[in-house]
């Protein structure tokens, strides 16, 4: 992967299901921490269950919660195209790109700071915080700062708009403006 500049931020200007399914996310993350914290540490294995949902996400491109909001009527911008079996959500797994990367890697993350939690330390719980927080931020602004530096290292990104195309208005990678 070449090393590029710029930044690397998602579209924000409609609700598709990848950028609903990071808000819901966070929000998860950021209550199963917060019971994981203050109501009981055994709390730790709801995140534990979506980092593992995480990684079976990036590994097989079927998410239940991109599945939940196609059957409201949100469109997927990373889709996998073509029909498929019931007309079920599943994302792109043709090629290791930027966001099936972060799927991949924040399921790794979050399972491994659980595991900690229950056998070394309550504070790796402030790392799930921080995720939580970083993927609501994600959604709202549509900026990361794993996405960076994924997209600095050359991953080949499909959502996010390159320097060059923010200025002209002209979204990168065939995702029509």
């Amino acid at each position: 992967m070449p090393l590029r500049s710029g930044v690397y931020v998602v579209t924000t200007d409609t609700w598709y299901i990848e950028r609903t399914v990071w808000l819901i996310a966070g929000v998860y993350l950021l209550a199963a921490t917060a019971l994981a914290l203050w109501v009981d540490p055994l709390w730790v294995a709801a995140i534990i269950v979506m980092g593992l949902i995480s990684i079976n996400v990036s590994l097989t491109g079927f998410c239940i919660i991109g599945n939940i909001l196609k059957r409201f009527g949100f469109t997927g911008k990373l889709e996998r195209p073509g029909p498929t079996p019931y007309n079920l959500y599943f994302m792109q797994t043709d090629r290791w790109y930027l966001e099936r990367r972060i799927y991949a890697a924040v399921g790794t993350n979050l399972t491994i700071a659980s595991v900690l939690t229950l056998v070394h330390s309550i504070w790796w719980l402030a790392f799930t915080g921080f995720v939580g927080v970083a993927m609501v931020w994600f959604a709202a602004t549509g900026y990361c700062i794993m996405a960076n530096g994924l997209y600095w290292l050359g991953a080949e990104a499909r959502l996010g708009r390159s320097p060059r195309c923010q200025e002209s208005g002209v979204r990168s990678q065939g995702v029509p403006g």
